[in-house]
């Protein structure tokens, strides 16, 4: 916290006025020529996303950010932050962060006027010129513009043509800060209208009442596509008015997915020393929302978030520690079992067309997860042939004549003792995993064995039987088979 100073110390020690633009640029060319992450923990936007929102910057542009829910447009806005100064000085007492050097509101310009060199100067941190505001249909002009205050007009004794009986509201209370509107399609047109002076020319007009404030705000609105068309636009002339649209995405590989996930599920470290989750079921949480994207079950206008592989990340793991906690056991790992666990995060996160919900939501989940452990088995193991031919051997041949006379069950709650050693005994099993997978760590090909059985039972090789606590492995056509 800096301390308060005079206006004539301000200008002795060499502080020059900028414009926010300015001063963002000044910021954004000194990270990049140091070599310095701009915008951390964006992955996969470094050769589309962020040389764009560079370049618009450099431009002086205000920005809309256009994409689907979960890509990260608000946390984009967020970052922006650190491209500010730390301190940014302004008139002690300002409502509106007046510049000691460019006065705009009549109390700072009164203030100015009467003590000169000696009016006081305070300090705004970086972290509070940040303002936020989602745009729903109740928002209306005071709540963006401000109204005037009968009350103030009634204490002070003064005519509602004064411009001392205003109430500003929060963008011009955002004069020189960053000012986020999320959602601008929802914000109603006749609000939309209310922006394009500000953004423009800086005229401020609250119920006939016409001041002028050139206001000093770099804007950034995020909007959704569907919004876009389905539930509002962004009248034409406010569009106009926004320099620069930039497009966000999902991530396009499952690397990248995958250091999204991990950066943003909120797991303790004291879950992470105890519990063990395989690269391959890393893989695999990623590959569900792949499949989400490509679904025919699922809206692909709405989107899949990225929140939903960092809702069922959590999920996981909570379902790896209540083993923990049931088992009294130290440590786990988490199963391709667990996943049946992540169903919730997929439900709440998925908007299904009109075929999804006849087929219903815990179904179509359950369709994802499989679809997913199939385009995983696929890039480690053989093809499973739809038909077997007597007399020829497929790579799966003796494992499906093993369960003609075995069953194998596996509990949630086995310890992994317990449970691998199940796995070990099916010897098939075990050489097959050795064969194709043996690359893999000891976690990934214990993890691969249940890919192994899974994409059986899915390819109506083997049954699986599913209840309370349990998946049953069973020959084909002697247990019931689980589509779902």
């Amino acid at each position: 916290m800096k301390n308060d100073i005079t206006f004539k110390e301000l200008k002795n020690s060499g502080y020059t006025h900028k414009t926010i633009s300015q001063e963002i640029q000044a910021n954004l060319i000194a990270k990049i020529k140091a070599k310095e992450p701009v915008f951390e923990g964006l992955w996969g936007y470094e050769d589309t996303v962020i040389p764009q929102l560079k370049k618009a910057l450099l431009a002086g542009h205000h920005i809309n950010l256009l994409g689907l829910r979960g890509q990260a447009k608000t946390r984009i806005a967020r970052s922006m932050v650190s491209l500010l100064d730390e301190y940014m000085p302004i008139v002690k007492g300002s409502e509106i962060n007046d510049s000691p050097f460019q006065p705009i509101s009549k109390m700072a310009r009164d203030l100015i006027a009467e003590m000169g060199d000696e009016t006081p100067v305070s300090w705004v941190h970086r972290s509070d010129r940040f303002f936020e505001k989602l745009a729903t249909p109740d928002v209306n002009v005071a709540d963006l513009i401000g109204d005037i205050d009968p009350i103030k007009a009634a204490t002070l004794k003064l005519p509602y043509s004064d411009e001392r009986v205003l109430h500003y509201g929060m963008i011009p209370r955002a004069n020189r800060c960053i000012f986020v509107l999320n959602e601008l399609p929802d914000l109603q047109a006749r609000i939309q209208v209310s922006l394009f002076n500000i953004l423009q020319e800086g005229d401020v007009q609250i119920r006939g009442f016409q001041l002028r404030m050139p206001l000093d705000i770099q804007f950034l609105f995020t909007a959704n596509p569907e919004d876009y068309t389905n539930r509002g636009s962004i009248v034409t002339p406010l569009k106009d008015r926004i320099g620069s649209q930039i497009f966000t995405h999902y991530p396009k590989t499952i690397a990248l997915a995958r250091q999204i996930t991990e950066q943003e599920a909120l797991v303790s470290a004291e879950d992470k020393a105890q519990i063990m989750v395989p690269g391959l079921a890393k893989d695999l949480l990623e590959e569900v929302a792949f499949a989400a994207r490509e679904s025919e079950y699922v809206d692909a206008k709405s989107g899949v978030s990225a929140r939903l592989t960092i809702s069922a990340m959590e999920n996981l793991m909570a379902a790896a520690k209540l083993r923990l906690i049931e088992s009294d056991v130290e440590r786990t790992t988490v199963r391709l079992l667990d996943f049946m666990s992540i169903i919730p995060s997929i439900t709440g996160k998925i908007e299904l067309v009109y075929e999804g919900e006849q087929e219903g939501a815990d179904h179509v989940a359950k369709l994802l997860i499989d679809q997913a452990v199939m385009v995983q088995f696929e890039q480690l193991f053989p093809r499973i042939p739809k038909l077997e031919k007597e007399g020829f051997k497929t790579p799966y041949t003796d494992l499906i004549q093993w369960f003609n006379q075995n069953t194998v069950e596996l509990n949630y709650t086995d310890t992994d003792e317990e449970f691998y050693n199940k796995l070990e005994s099916i010897k098939p099993l075990t050489e097959f995993v050795k064969e194709y997978a043996d690359q893999l760590g000891h976690e990934d090909q214990n993890f691969s064995k249940e890919l192994v059985l899974w994409a059986l039972t899915i390819s109506k090789k083997l049954d699986r039987l599913e209840n309370h606590h349990n998946f049953t492995f069973d020959s084909a056509g002697i247990g019931k088979y689980y589509k779902n």
